[in-house]
This record gives C-alpha cells, structure tokens and sequence, in this order.
C-alpha cells in the first residue's frame, strides 16, 4: 500500500468538502477548488478526515489513492491558507515591477516583457530584484512561475536570470587558454 496513502487528510474548520460519484470538492476562504474523482481509489469523511483507500489490490490503485490523496491535501491546505512561490532576479538592470494582473519583467532583453497572470493568482513585487507569485492552487501557482523563470533562466557562467529563491546555480568555470 501506498504510505502517503494511508495517511489521513485533517480538514481544518471553515474547510467544506463536498465527495460525489465523479468528483471532489472543496471550498475554502480563499477559494474553491474541484478533483475528478477515480475510480480506482475510495474517498470517506470520516469525522473531519478524509480516508483513502484503494478500491482493488493492483499496483495502479495503490499508487493513485497516494497520488489522489496528495492531490486532495493540496486543495484543502491551498484554500485555507494558500501557496507562493518566490523568484530572484540575479543581474544588473533586471529588475520586475506588478501593475494590478500584470507583470513587467526588464532582464536584458531590447524590449520589457509583459505578462498577464491568470485569475486567482497574485503578483508582488517587494524589491524590484524579487517576484512573490501566490494563489490557492499550487498547481497554477507552480506553472506561472515556471512561466516566469523561461523568461530568463539562470545561466550557468554568471548566474544571471530569474531563479527560485531556494534554488542554487552552479557556475561552471570559464575556458582558460
């Protein structure tokens, strides 16, 4: 079995979660977020836990009640408290500015590059060298900012670009003569 599977997802007050036939439902503060439902996993509420259960013994429903499990795990923490990812922009002149649902990026290139976010995603800007991108979708959150950082990844001689703030760069040595 699974072994994030087996582990219960506690719904925390102001949480409702709505289990149908074909779906998953949960709505939160922040918003309200949906999961089609699979049929090789079983979903009970059982006193404000959710239990995963595998509905058979293959290899297929153990590895989607661990899969769904997490997938329903992020939702409920995703409305409740919400995700953000944080990018760095590494260079002289780079620098990002929010306006409302917009983007500005200024990495370098002849041009800015405008981006528009999507609904329910917030953009900040506290230094013009840092980019906060929050939502209560950690899916869509992770995909803007992967977005974002194709701008200009970091290269790999300087270390210039817009980066993860956790992620480390390592810088390759120059060709010596």
């Amino acid at each position: 079995m699974s072994r994030v599977g087996k582990n219960p997802v506690v719904v925390p007050q102001g949480v409702d979660v709505a289990i149908k036939e074909d779906q998953i439902s949960v709505k939160g503060a922040l918003g309200a977020l949906s999961l089609a439902q699979s049929a090789l996993v079983t979903v009970k509420n059982e006193g404000g836990k959710l239990i995963f259960v595998a509905a058979d013994d293959s290899r297929q429903a153990d590895a989607m009640s661990g899969t769904m499990r997490q997938l329903v795990n992020n939702m409920v923490i995703g409305v409740a408290k919400g995700f953000e990812k944080k990018l760095n922009l590494v260079g002289v002149g780079y620098k990002a500015q929010a306006q409302g649902a917009k983007l500005n990026l200024t990495v370098g290139y002849s041009h800015p590059v405008v981006m528009d976010m999507p609904a329910g995603i917030k953009v900040e800007t506290p230094t013009p060298t840092e980019v906060l991108i929050k939502g209560f979708d950690r899916q869509r959150v992770g995909q803007i900012a992967a977005e974002v950082r194709a701008v200009r990844p970091p290269e790999p001689y300087k270390g210039k670009g817009i980066r993860y703030s956790d992620e480390t760069i390592v810088i390759k040595e120059t060709k010596k003569k």
